[in-house]
């Protein structure tokens, strides 16, 4: 985090201290708005969709000073309700995925103002655990400086090829207790359904047909097992992994987004299979109801 931001949301007496004439001095105003909490569906998560849940905002905004007295004039300031405004305005406008998208479309609404010279916005989610997740940035008239974003070490999943008997058998429930029980992240990949599939003579058509089969696949398993939870990005796979959740791999993004993109035919579920777990670097290959496919991971069939 910045000095600046820190200073921003920082309590008036740390701020006065760290402006003494010693220093450099901050002769801006400020306007703030401290922990105002509402409610909304947000986030890119699948769990996250279809629930409201609550976030909370912190804003700071530094104004230009007045040159006159203000007079009691609440036309001469940036209203407190402008900020809130923005907030309601932006969180009223679409469904978001991403906090971050949301501060920064927040910040750029009070920078319309034209006192607003800066502005800091801190979102939090409250409702995700013992803990506030959430994102701090700052945008100014002219410019914005980008939200530093912390790294840590991917884990490496156990991926497993369910065919589609497996996922259909009464063995299901108990084949995903077995393969859950030791600590490993773990991701199910399916196939598309039995149900033929519509057919184009446009090859990057049928990429995605057969893609979305396979995503349609996904949605029959986790609807077979309340635990399993579809997911089409890499950053919910590693959210998934880094935090207990076993996951249905819906392979669409992945697939049309990597640069390396497989070379096997999306009808060739083993093939794409066996790419993705070498994408994750997988510490195993488990390969259920179907023979294994060539592979450099480590594979068993059972």
């Amino acid at each position: 985090m910045s000095s600046d931001t820190k200073m921003a949301f920082a309590h008036p007496s740390e701020r006065a201290e760290a402006t003494t004439p010693s220093g450099k001095v901050d002769l801006r105003d400020r306007i703030s708005l401290r922990d105002y909490i509402t409610e909304v569906e947000i986030g890119a998560f699948q769990q996250e969709r279809g629930h409201l849940q609550r976030i909370k905002f912190n804003v700071v905004v530094e104004v230009e000073a007045l040159t006159g007295p203000i007079d009691d004039d609440v036309d001469r300031i940036l209203s407190y309700d402008r900020v809130t405004e923005a907030i309601e305005a932006e969180l009223g406008a679409e469904r978001l995925n991403l906090l971050e998208t949301l501060a920064a479309r927040v910040a750029e609404r009070i920078l319309l103002e034209p006192q607003a010279l800066r502005v800091f916005v801190r979102i939090e989610k409250i409702d995700r655990g013992p803990y506030s997740l959430g994102v701090e940035i700052m945008r100014e008239q002219g410019g914005h400086e980008n939200a530093a974003v912390e790294t840590v070490e991917d884990p490496h999943p156990r991926v497993v090829y369910l065919s589609n008997e497996t996922v259909a058998s009464n063995g299901l429930t108990a084949l995903i207790d077995d393969l859950a029980a030791d600590d490993m992240p773990l991701i199910f990949c399916v196939g598309a359904g039995d149900a033929p599939t519509p057919q184009t003579r446009i090859s990057m058509a049928q990429r995605r047909i057969d893609l979305l089969a396979i995503e349609q696949n996904a949605w029959v398993l986790a609807g077979r097992d309340k635990r399993c939870v579809v997911v089409g990005t890499r950053t919910e796979l590693d959210w998934a992994m880094k935090n207990g959740q076993i996951c249905v791999w819906a392979p669409s993004k992945i697939v049309l987004d990597a640069a390396d993109s497989p070379g096997a035919d999306a009808r060739d579920a083993l093939s794409l299979v066996a790419w993705f777990a070498g994408q994750l670097l997988a510490l195993e290959l488990v390969v259920v109801g179907a023979d294994a496919p060539i592979c450099d991971i480590p594979t068993r069939v059972i």
